[in-house]
């Protein structure tokens, strides 16, 4: 069977290290990758049967649960993982001393972010509810830097990797930290179909074991998993990846019990914003046994 794996340009996933540097745990499977723009992509993706594993933020993957999908998290991957950004004369965080300053700096202008669903999205829009702030949605976060660039919007709300592209191209800052915007909140999980869970159980934990080798490779040597990315896409320098890593690192593939209720608090902002019809529980999103059996010690996002 080809296991057939959904996973984003996100380039501090460790996707880019185990598709680039296959690991001893995965080397009698035949697997297969795929490259979506977004998380909400990736969830069409396991309606269609074409992936069997995906790369996700968590409040799409809960929206495609709710939604009738036989889906769960049976990992982590990385906490904190959305930032804001916004160029020079806009203030920082450090500068303002509070979030509401920061944002009451954008009244009557607009801040872009990834697709409708995704965990931006959502973050962005609980947090700008009382504020005259209008909110524009890309397929590609690689469009926001162009977009600020042209005026279209004032700030852009996104991955550590949309910061450090910012950075280079706009001379942007990071405005709101990822600490700031939703504390520990499931930058992204891995998600497989229920299906996965029953019949390919070998397959699952040897997966499982190669992401956190490859979560630690992230934590402990960064250079290296850094050469590895580099090797991968090419089109960004070591240097950027290593930026990128920096700007949230908090690793791990456990699901610790604050990573499950920091999803968890999603589900009243996802049925605020209409995304979600019904509440969901914490058993309808995540199976944990697969995850205590081989990250058994405590978590490493801290």
């Amino acid at each position: 069977m080809i296991m057939r794996i959904g996973y984003l340009s996100t380039i501090y996933h460790t996707s880019f290290i185990l598709k680039n540097n296959p690991s001893k745990q995965l080397k009698d499977y035949q697997l297969e990758w795929n490259l979506y723009p977004t998380g909400p992509a990736k969830i069409r993706a396991f309606k269609k049967g074409d992936i069997y594993v995906g790369y996700v933020g968590l409040p799409p993957a809960m929206i495609g649960i709710d939604n009738g999908l036989k889906l769960k998290c049976v990992a982590g991957g990385h906490v904190e993982g959305t930032v804001m950004i916004a160029p020079s004369p806009y203030h920082t965080y450090d500068v303002t001393g509070s979030t509401k300053a920061v944002l009451n700096q954008f009244q009557g202008e607009s801040i872009g972010t990834p697709s409708r669903g995704s965990i931006h999205d959502i973050i962005i829009r609980d947090m700008v509810q009382e504020f005259d702030i209008e909110i524009i949605n890309y397929t590609w976060a690689d469009f926001i830097p162009d977009a600020i660039e042209e005026g279209e919007i004032a700030a852009g709300v996104g991955t550590p990797s949309l910061a450090t592209t910012a950075q280079q191209q706009l001379n942007a800052r990071i405005v709101l930290p990822p600490y700031k915007l939703w504390p520990y909140n499931p930058s992204y999980g891995i998600l497989v179909e229920e299906d996965l869970t029953r019949e390919n159980q070998d397959f699952l934990l040897n997966f499982l074991k190669a992401h956190e080798v490859a979560s630690e490779l992230i934590r402990k040597e960064p250079e290296i998993a850094a050469e590895i990315v580099h090797r991968e896409i090419g089109v960004v320098d070591k240097e950027f990846i290593l930026n990128t890593y920096n700007i949230s690192p908090r690793y791990c593939a456990s699901l610790p019990d604050a990573y499950i209720n920091s999803t968890l608090k999603f589900i009243p902002t996802l049925q605020d914003l209409g995304y979600l019809e019904d509440g969901l529980k914490r058993d309808d999103v995540f199976q944990t046994e697969f995850i205590e059996e081989i990250h058994p010690e405590k978590p490493h996002y801290y």
